[in-house]
């Protein structure tokens, strides 16, 4: 006879088993990749009026001449917009913007969002597609969704079944190897008064994506950022120095800082979360960084759903200008610099863990379901209020090939203070994908070996 409490352990054991970890997909569903689905988990068909076409295999027509040290054009710049929002027409269009765009289209007259036709421009190589397969049968989730084992070199969950396995895929989004990229990070208070927060180099490189399989060093980490500040020239020398792992319980975010002032190196106990980010003189939390970044074990993630949206999308042109003063407005990025389109996205929400704390309790991610990389976000405060809204300007990279991250902007709803991060128009080049680095680039030691000041 079996005793009530083996029941109760059984019992315990699959409620354990149903909470904490997550199974792959079946073969059947796995075998929607590349079919009804993109190679990436996409809906490969347009939408029904044809405002959002057909997936036809992205962007891979490398300019002639391209180099990685140089400025990728602009393959949409002959086009014109189909129709603008703005503060007067808004509800019309109220049910495809974010709660943080119709704030902003409300609190300023002359903010603008212009909307032109739809470039399903996102790709990857082939090798990518095919890890992605194989994710989508293998890899799992424990931990609450904060851990995850058995992917590698592709998206890890192409079929979603829950929000944290969605904020994984923007995390393990494709951007290549290896690449290099320069940029300034620009804050403007309310009145118009703009300060320089940063003028930054960033060496980055994911082993999660190295080629022809995980290498014999190879510590299941997926992000590996070595930051030097070149200025404001109080900050200038100061370096960092970040590590992420798939296993964001059991391990966590490793990370270095060098300080000019006291010529070490030393352990930063808390470069994640809602910590004010020492990349922009703190004006914005290490978590903000690209919408969303680091361990996800803060919040309780939760699909909402998939809905279509005006989103920022192929902003090349953004890139064009050659001062940071012709993107950048008073209160907010230059319109005419800004393109918009329509597209599918995944609408995840965040809400605070139970005995977690963070300054921003809720918040709301929209995922471009071509790259899976986070477009737009809005977020509130602990007493329920709109507090920031997030826009990210990605780069169409047909020499990656891929579509990839870029500048991104947080506004305060509430001060009228903002952000603007990742601006490279005063830099030579945009993005350079390089070789991936030696493993000794991204720890503690190579920041004493470099410091100078």
């Amino acid at each position: 006879m079996v005793s009530k409490y083996a029941i109760a352990a059984v019992v315990c054991t699959v409620l354990a088993t149903t909470q904490f970890a997550h199974a792959a997909v079946s073969a059947e569903e796995a075998a929607k990749l590349g079919t009804v689905l993109t190679p990436l988990g996409a809906e490969k068909a347009g939408n029904k009026d044809g405002t959002i076409p057909a997936w036809t295999g992205g962007d891979q027509n490398v300019p002639q001449g391209l180099k990685g040290t140089a400025r990728r054009p602009d393959s949409f710049a002959s086009e014109k917009p189909l129709f603008s929002i703005t503060g007067k027409n808004y509800t019309q269009y109220a049910d495809k913007l974010s709660d943080g765009q119709i704030e902003l289209l409300k609190k300023y007259p002359d903010y603008r969002i212009d909307v032109y036709p739809t470039h399903r421009t996102a790709s990857a190589p082939a090798w990518v597609y095919e890890n992605t397969r194989k994710n989508a049968e293998s890899a799992t989730s424990s931990n609450n969704g904060y851990s995850i084992k058995g992917a590698y070199g592709g998206i890890p969950f192409p079929i979603p079944k829950t929000g944290a396995e969605a904020m994984w895929n923007h995390l393990l989004a494709w951007q290549g190897q290896a690449w290099r990229y320069q940029f300034h990070v620009l804050v403007t208070a309310s009145d118009g008064q703009r300060f320089l927060a940063g003028d930054i180099q960033v060496d980055e490189q994911s082993p999660y994506y190295f080629k022809d399989g995980p290498k014999s060093d190879y510590k299941e980490e997926y992000n590996m950022i070595h930051i030097v500040t070149n200025g404001p020239p109080q900050h200038a020398g100061e370096a960092v120095v970040t590590r992420d792992p798939l296993d964001q319980v059991g391990i966590g975010r490793q990370a270095w800082q060098y300080l000019t002032g006291q010529r070490r190196v030393r352990k930063l106990p808390n470069a994640a979360y809602d910590t004010p980010s020492v990349f922009v003189s703190g004006v914005s939390n290490y978590d903000e960084i690209y919408l969303f970044a680091g361990p996800l074990d803060r919040y309780d993630w939760t699909i909402v759903g998939k809905k279509e949206m005006y989103i920022p999308y192929n902003d090349n042109g953004f890139y064009q200008p050659v001062k940071d003063s012709d993107v950048i407005g008073e209160h907010f990025t230059n319109p005419d610099h800004v393109r918009w389109e329509l597209h599918r996205v995944w609408v995840v929400e965040a809400k605070l863990a139970a005995g977690k704390r963070h300054v921003m309790p809720r918040r709301r991610f929209y995922l471009d379901e071509d790259t899976w990389l986070a477009q737009l976000e809005d977020g509130w405060d602990a007493s329920g209020k709109l507090w920031k809204t997030f826009t990210m300007l990605n780069v169409d990279c047909p020499d990656l090939p891929g579509v990839v991250s870029g500048a991104f902007m947080t506004y305060n709803l509430q001060t009228g203070d903002w952000v603007a991060n990742n601006i490279m128009n005063e830099k030579s080049y945009t993005i350079d994908f390089t070789k991936p680095w030696p493993d000794s680039h991204f720890t503690g030691d190579a920041l004493s070996a470099e410091g100078v000041r």
